[in-house]
């Protein structure tokens, strides 16, 4: 049996600019070589934060759900809104209790901390482990493509406009290398006061 993490396919991306953040994802849900839908979104907005999920389909969408109960949970208790980094820690957490028979997906976390307007974006393992980086994470079955096109084309200080259009090239120009994701794209573009949201429109192939 292949390896689990990569029977659904799927790209994620998480990239850092100059007082804001990008993630963005490809749209495919497939079985293997076979597409199912075109239209299967990765990208999970938790109030300031921003999570990306590849993997096992079924485990996209279960934990989805888990950590908009844990978040819900968290701002009653808390009586504010969740920050990237406190979020951050929640996924590894919620990760590391199911160790002994894990979820099979590798989470991407963006966002801008409310207070302070810094970027923040992390990855993680399988059992929750945080990768933290200051340029950008990668996940999914193109991540080899994802990290030549970003350390190819990712500059520091990069505007909004600027970011968008880097993230959308290494993402597109990674996922056109990797017949396991693909079909169209989603990219969010975070600054403290606003989330623009933008499609892409790639090969249907």
């Amino acid at each position: 049996m292949s390896d689990p993490s990569s029977i659904n396919g799927g790209s994620v991306v998480a990239m850092v600019g100059k007082d804001c953040v990008a993630i963005g994802c490809d749209m495919r849900l497939g079985m293997q070589a076979l597409t199912v839908s075109n239209d299967f979104p990765k990208i999970f907005q938790f109030n300031n934060a921003f999570l990306g999920l590849t993997g096992l389909a079924t485990d996209v969408i279960t934990l989805s759900e888990v950590f908009r109960y844990k978040v819900n949970l968290y701002n009653l208790r808390e009586e504010r809104k969740i920050e990237p980094e406190t979020f951050a820690n929640l996924v590894s957490s919620s990760l590391y209790e199911k160790r002994f028979g894990p979820y099979f997906v590798g989470p991407v976390v963006a966002g801008i901390n409310s207070k302070s307007g810094h970027p923040y974006i992390c990855g993680f393992d399988l059992i929750g482990c945080i990768n933290f980086a200051k340029d950008f994470v990668v996940g999914g079955t193109s991540s080899e493509q994802l990290f030549g096109m970003c350390e190819s084309l990712w500059e520091p200080d990069l505007e909004p406009d600027d970011l968008f259009e880097t993230i959308s090239q290494a993402l597109l120009n990674a996922q056109d290398r990797d017949a396991m994701s693909g079909w169209g794209a989603i990219v969010y573009i975070i600054t403290k006061d606003k989330v623009v949201k933008r499609l892409l429109k790639t090969r249907q192939d």
